[in-house]
């Protein structure tokens, strides 16, 4: 095998992944610095894979057989590109439309968990499932409170606090393994 043993290769990942950590981890703060670029990111990311599911719905049109399973297919594709272009060169406006998705999202998802943990409120455990619905319901409320300035900051954090997260679980694997390759 060249002198490359599984021990080299390990070794060597493990320093990828522990330089990955850190990256994400230094990707992270930043976001969490500056959310409004962060999330102007985000969006164009969006938009860009919306425009791509638009150009997907366009091939599939031409494969389809049936006349209104092609006409249906074409406007999809045709609506896709349209909102994907709209986010892309509109990232602000996009972002705006984001967090008012992502407010929903956390307002639905409160109700949903609190009418849960009502139910299973016998349960032991419940209460975490109620608490989880609280802080839920807590930021949709700050979300739709003040949604003009939530969009410059809301998707960006989140997204940085995720990566941040992200890195530091990545980190404290990659040390675990590193100790083991040694």
């Amino acid at each position: 095998m060249n002198g490359v043993t599984v021990k080299g290769i390990a070794r060597e990942s493990v320093g990828w992944s522990i330089a990955l950590s850190v990256l994400l981890i230094v990707v992270g703060l930043l976001a969490i610095a500056a959310p409004l670029v962060a999330g102007v990111a985000v969006t164009s990311i969006v938009g860009w894979l919306i425009v791509f599911g638009g150009v997907t719905h366009m091939v599939i049109a031409w494969h389809v057989r049936g006349a209104g399973e092609y006409v249906w297919e074409l406007l999809l594709g045709v609506l896709y590109m349209a909102v994907g272009w709209f986010v892309v060169w509109h990232p602000l406006e996009g972002l705006l439309g984001l967090t008012l998705i992502l407010g929903a999202y956390f307002l639905t998802k409160g109700i949903f968990e609190l009418v849960l943990g009502f139910r299973l409120r016998p349960v032991p455990g419940s209460g975490w499932l109620l608490l989880d619905a609280v802080i839920s319901l807590v930021l949709a409320a700050m979300i739709w409170s003040h949604i003009l300035t939530s969009a410059t900051w809301v998707v960006g954090t989140l997204v940085g606090v995720g990566i941040l997260f992200s890195g530091i679980s990545r980190l404290g694997l990659s040390l675990a393994a590193k100790r083991v390759v040694a």
